[in-house]
């Protein structure tokens, strides 16, 4: 006696070696025994043999017509064999009752399970998505496939190209797009960038590079929802001071200004003017919002995404010609021994004379210049010649800052590398395409203007956090322990000395347009100007507030990646330069292992024949091949030049903790090199 039985969702058929009241035993074709429950014994036949039997069932499945069966089938519960007779004829033999039992069973869609051997048919609505989902599955499937064997070919199929960056970067590995570059990658064992490239799906080096970018930080786009300046409704004094700002000419975020009062009396006052939006922006408001999402502008050669809709950051940027609401810190000063005497904070509208600009007058603005008594009356005409009396009175005091500053720090500031300024041939304000021609030139660090104004926000920040301190006011600062290799500048709310700087303690105040820490610190130094004494209770940000704490994890990974993709595209943008004026050699320094910079460009590579060479040593460098995808390039020296010069390291600890231009001063891309930047 042979049976056909249910085992754990599989049909199996064996001989019935032995059988109790509530179970069998039951030996398999191939010699394995199974105890089988009585009620999962569904079919009992004499002949043929298990082997030919299930065979010819399950081949005679296959005939039967799912629609024809579902309307053959009762309502209610029935059996398999029931509807085999309905289905075949009343004497449906024992393999066509065990078909009909196989083809139910794959039928989920048509046939519900109601218990062992029972089934109820579905509702006819019911059938009907299922069928409509089947075939959409097929189809699909036949989709997924030739779009596979359009990759394979070397042809990218639109969706997939639509679908790139995400494919990559973000994918949904139940999206077709996604499983058809699957699919091809492992029909054609070829890794899936590979591929890709192969088949043309990616633009451009710079387009890999820009979208992948957006995508992980930007989900949403870069559209701003339609918003509108919000006015400040307070009246605000006019301040009896003319400023000048000092930014690049690129600089549409003017967040600082200064003035310059006194001279000649004795007693100079200087007058350090930031941009007020947090006049008019409230915490937790739409505006805010924005903000926050972003928490930072973000620079790139050629282009930029701000924190604020230009909109905004036109109504609030002190443009010349305009009397500007600003954020106002006075510091008066012996003008003899420049000792600090006493200083004032106050909301008020400043007049703003001139937008100065670094790249117009950085060759202008020497120390020779401003050691000078007079202008010549035969001098070339310069806007930087109005402010003759102002600029060398403020590179004497930053000159004077400094140095004190670098007795704190214990070891002077050096700046032993020059800063790049990329320039692209495009319409300003549109977004590269990156293929532009591209231009670098240098600006040597601590140049003048650089000083006055890096000397001046550092002195703002170091004296706004420590008044907040002072008054109870929580506010977000950047410390650092020491200068001991390793130790990173960090963000936190307690006003802890800055070593790297060589202030008690610091609070990005100065750039509240386009960094979002700074507006909220400018919030809280408004309720210390408005309330004195009783500010820790008006300011909105209160003591041990979980939001500050938010808003600093938040800003310090968004910051990090922003950081990281303008050194990608500062990279990029040299490679193309490499590339575009045919350089194939290079003079450079070795700085550790197998590493070299280049002497005249932002670039730092690893070269073959530099292992065992001092660090300083100069070498003559033969480009190799270049990628921009990885922005990679691939180096040999061929020239040894000079031994290592003996020199202190460039600590570029000033280069991002001050506000001397717009947007972060360019770095060297060696970014986890001990001391490269905070």
């Amino acid at each position: 006696m042979y049976v056909l039985f249910d085992d754990a969702g599989k049909f199996l058929a064996g001989r019935v070696l032995s059988e109790a009241e509530s179970s069998a035993q039951v030996e398999l074709e191939s010699g394995k025994r199974l105890k089988a429950k009585s009620a999962n014994l569904l079919l009992r036949f004499e002949s043929p043999a298990p082997g030919p039997f299930m065979a010819a069932a399950q081949s005679l499945s296959q005939s039967i017509e799912l629609d024809l069966a579902w309307e053959f089938a009762p309502e209610g519960d029935f059996g398999f064999a029931e509807l085999a007779r309905d289905y075949f004829s009343d004497k449906a033999s024992l393999q066509e009752q065990a078909a009909m039992l196989m083809r139910l069973f794959e039928a989920p869609h048509y046939f519900r399970r109601a218990g062992k051997g029972q089934f109820r048919k579905a509702p006819a609505e019911i059938v009907a998505q299922a069928l409509a989902a089947i075939e959409k599955k097929k189809q699909q499937t036949a989709q997924i496939a030739q779009w596979a064997q359009d990759l394979g070919a070397g042809q990218c199929p639109e969706p997939v190209r639509q679908q790139l960056y995400k494919i990559l970067f973000k994918p949904d590995k139940n999206a077709p797009e996604y499983k058809a570059v699957v699919q091809a990658s492992r029909d054609s064992k070829t890794a899936p960038l590979d591929l890709l490239l192969r088949s043309g799906a990616i633009d451009s080096p710079y387009q890999f590079h820009w979208k992948r970018f957006v995508l992980e930080n930007f989900p949403q786009g870069l559209r701003f929802p339609p918003v509108q300046a919000v006015p400040i409704s307070e009246p605000l004094p006019r301040a009896l001071v003319r400023a000048f700002s000092i930014d690049d000419s690129a600089t549409t975020e003017i967040d600082d200004a200064l003035s310059v009062q006194g001279l000649g009396s004795g007693t100079v006052v200087l007058g350090i003017h930031i941009a007020a939006p947090a006049l008019a922006i409230a915490p937790d408001g739409d505006v805010d919002r924005l903000g926050r999402s972003r928490l930072s502008t973000v620079y790139m050669p050629g282009y930029k995404v701000t924190m604020l809709p230009d909109a905004l950051v036109q109504a609030y940027t002190l443009q010349e010609g305009r009397d500007c609401p600003a954020l106002s810190l006075y510091l008066r000063f012996d003008e003899a021994t420049l000792a600090l005497l006493d200083s004032e904070s106050r909301i008020e509208s400043v007049p703003i004379a001139s937008n100065l600009r670094h790249d117009q007058l950085d060759q202008v603005v020497t120390e020779a210049w401003l050691q000078a008594t007079g202008i010549a009356p035969d001098a070339p005409p310069s806007a930087a010649n109005a402010w003759h009396r102002e600029l060398a009175f403020l590179f004497r005091l930053a000159q004077s800052f400094k140095a004190q500053r670098e007795v704190v720090r214990g070891k002077p500031e050096t700046f032993n590398r020059p800063d790049y300024n990329f320039k692209l041939d495009h319409a300003s304000g549109e977004e590269p395409v990156g293929t532009e021609t591209v231009h670098i030139s240098v600006r040597q660090r601590g140049a003048p203007l650089d000083l006055m104004v890096a000397e001046a926000m550092i002195l703002a920040n170091s004296t706004w956090g420590a008044w907040m301190a002072s008054l109870g006011v929580p506010a977000i600062y950047r410390s650092q322990a020491s200068l001991a290799p390793g130790v990173k500048v960090r963000m936190g709310t307690k006003a802890l000395p800055h070593a790297g700087i060589g202030v008690p303690c610091y609070a990005w105040s100065t750039s509240p347009l386009r960094r979002y820490t700074d507006l909220v610190n400018q919030w809280q130094i408004i309720a210390c100007v408005r309330h004195g004494s009783t500010a820790a209770l008006a300011a909105p940000f209160k003591p041990k507030d979980a939001q500050l704490f938010a808003i600093i994890s938040s800003f310090d990974a968004a910051y990090a990646a922003y950081n990281a993709f303008q050194s990608a595209m500062e990279r990029f943008w040299t490679l193309q330069y490499v590339q575009q004026n045919a350089i194939t050699e290079l003079l450079a320094t070795v700085f550790k292992d197998n590493m070299v910079r280049a002497d005249d460009l932002p670039l730092v590579l690893a070269v073959s024949g530099a292992q065992g060479l001092a660090r300083g040593t100069q070498v003559r460098v033969r480009l190799g091949a270049m990628d921009l995808l990885t922005l990679d390039i691939s180096g040999a020296v061929i020239e040894r030049l000079a031994p290592a010069q003996s020199a202190q390291d460039d600590e570029g600890l000033l280069a991002q903790d001050e506000d001397e231009v717009a947007g972060p001063i360019t770095i060297a891309l060696d970014v986890n090199e001990t001391g490269a930047a905070e």
